[in-house]
């Protein structure tokens, strides 16, 4: 099993989400001052265009003095409402529970066993899901639970709800979607909104259906990558959270192309389940801030 010390069970991080006024960063720091609590990262961000303002605060006890999490909430309860806050702490040694969805194609998911065996992906893996049973084999042999969900066009709704069911024993709280090659219905991806990651290939332009590394080869792109992004009812229109690109040449074969491009896409997603398991990501509507 990976290392559970990737972080220092001593941190925890302070998220807001608020209209941008003076005077925020003042309160909060001097509450968390006035609480013998020492701030280790700090960062901000001021959405001049929508009025709004975003902190992430990671912060450990410094003294004695620092209470119990659950009277430091209570108390900084005047704060938020005084600025009009959305807030969250976060004990940063609780990993995530995440529930893994694929199907047959394995780049994504050995990226994401692997960081997680190495104890660089700061979650808890629960279970992985598939509708096809080609990746049993290397997911028992990581020691982990198979649950095999096999859908058609006539068994989606039973399957979906199979798998809600499945979420909710293991009280999962991030589902990522490793290259799991169904659309999701609206109402299965509104009861994920927000904890629910998807990754797929973004070309310029973008090819949809069968192929699209083929597809690609054929009209001479010169730049392919993926996109990691927040499910939602639209498809493929979720809150972006990373994306890369690399340049290729017309030497490239299409198969080349697909290794380029399942390579992206497997760092792409490891960064964006890693970001958001450290608690680095806010929504902002149809966006997102991504504090580094």
């Amino acid at each position: 099993m990976p290392d559970t010390t990737f972080f220092d069970p001593s941190h925890y991080v302070l998220i807001i989400k608020c209209p941008d006024t003076r005077g925020i960063v003042a309160a909060v720091s001097g509450y968390l001052n006035d609480n013998d609590i020492s701030i280790v990262e700090s960062n901000q961000f001021n959405d001049s265009q929508g009025d709004m303002f975003y902190v992430r605060v990671v912060f450990k006890q410094a003294g004695a003095r620092m209470p119990p999490m659950s009277i430091l909430r209570e108390g900084f309860k005047p704060i938020a409402h005084r600025f009009s806050m959305e807030w969250d702490i976060h004990n940063l040694s609780v990993r995530p529970r995440v529930i893994i969805a694929v199907s047959k194609f394995g780049h994504c998911l050995y990226e994401l066993l692997h960081r997680w065996r190495s104890g660089l992906l700061p979650v808890e893996i629960a279970a992985v899901v598939s509708n096809h049973e080609d990746m049993r084999s290397f997911v028992e042999w990581n020691g982990l639970p198979y649950v095999h969900l096999p859908i058609t066009k006539d068994t989606k709704a039973e399957q979906e709800a199979q798998f809600l069911s499945l979420i909710e024993t293991h009280q999962a709280d991030l589902v990522v979607l490793a290259r799991y090659m169904q659309i999701l219905s609206d109402d299965f991806s509104r009861r994920l909104e927000g904890r629910c990651i998807n990754i797929h290939h973004s070309f310029l332009p973008s090819f949809k259906g069968a192929k699209p590394y083929h597809q690609a080869h054929q009209r001479g792109v010169k730049i392919i990558g993926a996109t990691a992004h927040y499910v939602t009812s639209d498809l493929d229109e979720g809150p972006i959270i990373e994306q890369d690109v690399q340049r290729v040449h017309h030497g490239l074969t299409p198969e080349q192309l697909v290794a380029i491009g399942q390579d992206i896409e497997a760092r792409v997603l490891a960064r964006a389940v890693t970001w958001h398991a450290e608690r680095r990501v806010i929504i902002n509507g149809g966006k997102t801030i991504v504090f580094s």
